[in-house]
């Protein structure tokens, strides 16, 4: 079992910054693909971002290349995302996950563990 915190949501303006961390407890990431995902009200959870802990392989979605990051700190067995240049369509509710494998996926339903989630709200 892996239980998985999210944290660092916030208000920001446009154009602003903010840094998500997802810690997980009850094992380390070691093995594990982990995934940023967000969801706004009335629209279905999308992908964001994704590192694989082994080698830190990444992906990322075509709307944040370039904005977002998604790095790990083995020490803290911790994921970030850095989020610079936020749009008002970066609202919404940001959740980490984890999935056994290599494959670095983009689909929900394959991520086994997940995070209570943060919010994120962008001021334009």
């Amino acid at each position: 079992q892996v239980q998985l915190v999210e944290s660092g949501g916030g208000l920001v303006q446009a154009g602003g910054s903010l840094r998500l961390s997802c810690t997980a407890s009850g094992r380390t990431f070691s093995g594990y693909g982990v995934g940023w995902f967000r969801q706004a009200p009335g629209k279905e959870r999308e992908f964001v971002a994704a590192i694989r802990w082994s080698d830190s392989i990444t992906r990322y979605a075509d709307s944040v290349k370039g904005r977002f990051t998604i790095s790990r700190d083995n020490a803290k067995n911790t994921i970030y995302l850095q989020m610079n240049r936020l749009q008002a369509d970066d609202t919404a509710g940001y959740y980490c996950a984890v999935r056994w494998g290599l494959v670095l996926q983009t689909e929900p339903a394959l991520y086994a563990y997940w995070g209570q989630g943060t919010q994120v709200t962008v001021s334009s």
